[in-house]
């Protein structure tokens, strides 16, 4: 069984922002395995279905981002989840936008939600599909809590749709396979 959570924050004014392409992720990971991610569960939304004959369970935590962790910890210990079978997807400013980097395992980076995370399951042993947003010249709550500009979003639409195939590749073919195929995408 997998666990496949998308990071963002809740409510309609985050909905389209930068902070929220885990949630954008998560929605179309669950239209490829004709799940719903509807059942209030976790202090979250979660949805369950199967890729390949494997288990998929997907969680949008509504704890806002900076408690994250408190929702996957909670669906973690319930099912038992080990951590090289999570797979948490969020936004990176360390990447431009529509660039993928998928890790096995790793620090943070300074990312508030994947802090309350690895605080949370004590373990930072677990793969990440992080989505590049870019580095803001100004404010950086600004540019992570604003929508995607029009050139943005053409970039960060098909980024999205590689970020879904590569968290299912995870799932199916392993972390290695999927970072050979993904970690070269650039929209």
């Amino acid at each position: 069984m997998f666990l496949i959570v998308g990071l963002g924050n809740p409510g309609r004014e985050y909905e389209n922002t930068r902070h929220n392409v885990g949630f954008m992720v998560i929605d179309r990971i669950a239209e490829k395995i004709g799940a719903k991610v509807d059942r209030i569960k976790f202090k979250g939304l979660l949805g369950d279905g199967s890729w390949q004959g494997k288990k998929v369970l997907l969680l949008k935590p509504m704890t806002f981002m900076n408690s994250s962790g408190e929702s996957v910890l909670e669906a973690v210990r319930f099912y038992k989840i080990p951590p090289e079978n999570l797979i948490v997807i969020y936004d990176d400013m360390d990447l431009p936008v529509g660039r993928l980097r998928i890790r096995r395992k790793g620090s943070s980076g300074g990312h508030k939600g994947m802090e309350s995370i690895i605080y949370c399951i004590a373990s930072e042993d677990f793969p990440r599909v992080r989505i590049g947003i870019g580095r803001p010249e100004g404010d950086v709550i600004s540019h992570v809590l604003g929508i995607f500009e029009p050139g943005e979003r053409r970039a960060v639409e098909p980024a999205l749709e590689a970020a879904a195939e590569a968290a299912l590749a995870i799932v199916t073919d392993g972390v290695d396979e999927a970072m050979n195929r993904y970690n070269s995408f650039s929209a």
